[in-house]
This record gives structure tokens, C-alpha cells and sequence, in this order.
């Protein structure tokens, strides 16, 4: 991962782009955190009630015989979520142990900090690494068989090729008999998934334009933000939620790191992110085409938002 030249190919590109990781840094972290706590953010309130009421039926699907296996978790943020599976898991005496895994060192301090005192006996085992490295040093470690969590649809921040190395990846790296839990944000009310990254506070629209902050803190950029507008789009037919920063006037931004200028057009756009929605189907196909099998589904009340239970079958 290198900021500057990811930044220098996006913003050199034919039609410009920011990657959605670099909206992260302390202030990133705490505007993610305010998101998901938003009304209109309706995904953590599903995968949260997922997890309340559905965790003791997901513990016994995963657990045979009361054989221990660690919980694993990419991109664990603050555990808001996940702590609510922990819960449920430590209250039946489950032998696990906890392996959260992230980009943020401050967030996983935090995490483990919070989960010492909430579980003391539970073995938390902080991992501050890419997602797959990390997977590869626990892997080597440890035999225990593993649940991978996947959660907050992260998937569907990624591009359609993306999504497929990534499975496949995350396939070769597992074990026969190991297990993904991955959160899938459904297809539902277009007006309900675009109020979801359009909030009325802004606080979406200060996330994207935080990675201009970075740029301007970290590469001496001199972006003007309020030359830019945040403008979030969903397509029903495709599923794709898609987040844009859009420039207000015809502009040059210099970027000194870079040593170099980049001009935009009035109402030129800089792609952010991307975030998008399946339905079961797609679920289904898009796991056994990648080597899982399905175990089960665990599905909100209102159908929003989807946990899908799979299983690394031989290789």
C-alpha cells in the first residue's frame, strides 16, 4: 500500500478516482464510526440484530462437539458488532479465542483495551496487518480450525474482479473444513439504500472528502474542499452504489510530494467508492463459484442484510 502512488495513478487516470481505504486515518476512523451509528445506516442495526438473536444458532453451526476454533475477523474496526457474537459465544462456553485483524493499530489498541475489561478471560490476539497476511501468520501458528469473519458488507466494496481474487484468495489461504461468515448487503428500496450514503447530518460526504484532508496533510495537496461536492448514486438493476466527489468549478490542484498539478473541469468527478447490493441468488452463486459450500443464511426481520455461513470444502 502506497498513498502517494495511488493517488498519482487515480487522479492521472482517464476518469479519476480516490481508493475508499485511504478515507482512513484517526479522523476517518471516528467519521466510520459516527456512520454506522446514523439512522439512515441501516446496516449495522440488521447484522447487529443478526447477531443478537440468531448468535446462539450460529455457534452451533460452527462448533462440532465443543471443539475449540479461533474467530477471525478482517477489518474488526471497534467491534461494535462483533462483540454482540462474543457475548453470545462466551456465555455458552465456547472455546474460541478472539483474532481481530485490521489496518488501524489505534483502532485494534482500543478494541482489545475494551474487550479485556467487557470478557476477561477471552484470549484476544490483535493482528495489525493486510488481511491476508495476517491470515497466512495465523494460519502458521495455529491448526485450529477458523470462522472468518467478513462483516458490514465490506465485500461489496469491492469491484466485480476484485471480489472474485479476493474469495479465491481467501479460499487458498483456508484450510479444508474452515469457515467464512460474510456479511451481504441485500437489494431492497433503492430510496432506502441511497438515503444510507446521502445522511442529512453529511457526515457520509465528510468521510469521502477526508481522503482530500489526507492528501493535503500527507502530501502537501492544497485541495480546496469547498470546491467539491459529495454525490452518491445507486443503480437498482446492477446493484451498485457508487460515491463521487464532484468539482464545483474548473480548477488545478498541485500536490507537492507529487511535484505535479492535476486539472479538473467544472463538474468533474473524482470516483470514491463503491458499495454494492445482492441478492441471495448472487450470494449463493458468487460463493460456490469460489469454492464454498453454503451452510446457512442468517437474515434480518425486514430482509435487508445477509451473514451467509460457508464452508472451505477439500481443495
Amino acid at each position: 500500500m502506497n498513498f502517494k502512488e495511488d493517488v498519482d495513478k487515480g487522479l492521472s487516470a482517464p476518469f479519476k478516482y480516490l481508493l475508499s481505504r485511504y478515507f482512513y486515518d484517526a479522523r476517518g476512523d471516528k467519521l466510520f464510526q459516527d456512520i454506522m451509528h446514523m439512522p439512515e445506516y441501516y446496516l449495522t442495526d440488521a447484522e447487529h440484530e443478526i447477531f443478537s438473536e440468531q448468535g446462539t444458532d450460529i455457534l452451533e453451526a460452527v462448533q462440532h462437539n465443543g471443539s475449540g476454533f479461533d474467530l477471525v475477523e478482517f477489518g474488526a474496526g471497534d467491534g461494535l458488532k462483533t462483540r454482540v457474537l462474543i457475548k453470545r459465544m462466551v456465555e455458552a462456553k465456547a472455546d474460541f479465542r478472539y483474532l481481530p485483524i485490521d489496518i488501524s493499530e489505534d483502532v485494534l489498541r482500543a478494541l482489545k483495551f475494551d474487550l479485556s475489561k467487557e470478557f476477561p478471560d477471552l484470549e484476544v490476539i490483535p493482528e495489525h496487518a493486510e488481511y491476508f497476511n495476517a491470515l497466512q501468520n495465523i494460519s502458521k501458528r495455529t491448526a485450529r480450525t477458523k470462522l472468518v469473519l467478513f462483516l458490514g458488507s465490506s465485500i461489496g466494496n469491492f469491484a466485480e474482479d476484485r471480489t472474485v481474487s479476493f474469495l479465491n484468495v481467501l479460499n487458498d489461504k483456508l484450510n479444508t473444513g474452515d469457515r467464512v461468515m460474510i456479511g451481504f448487503d441485500l437489494k431492497k428500496d433503492p430510496e432506502t439504500i441511497l438515503k444510507a450514503y446521502n445522511d442529512e447530518a453529511g457526515i457520509t460526504a465528510s468521510f469521502n472528502m477526508n481522503v482530500l484532508r489526507r492528501i493535503n496533510r500527507e502530501l502537501g495537496g492544497n485541495f480546496d474542499l469547498e470546491k467539491f461536492r459529495h454525490f452518491p448514486t445507486y443503480n437498482p438493476e446492477s446493484g451498485f452504489a457508487r460515491s463521487y466527489l464532484v468539482s464545483a468549478d474548473k480548477q488545478e490542484v498541485f500536490i507537492e510530494a507529487l511535484n505535479k498539478a492535476f486539472a479538473f473541469e467544472k463538474g468533474e468527478c473524482i470516483h470514491t467508492e463503491i458499495s454494492r447490493k445482492y441478492s441471495i441468488s448472487q450470494v449463493e452463486k458468487l460463493l460456490t463459484d469460489n469454492g464454498f459450500s453454503i451452510q446457512k443464511h442468517f437474515i434480518d426481520k425486514r430482509g435487508y442484510y445477509v451473514d451467509t455461513l460457508a464452508k472451505k470444502e477439500k481443495s
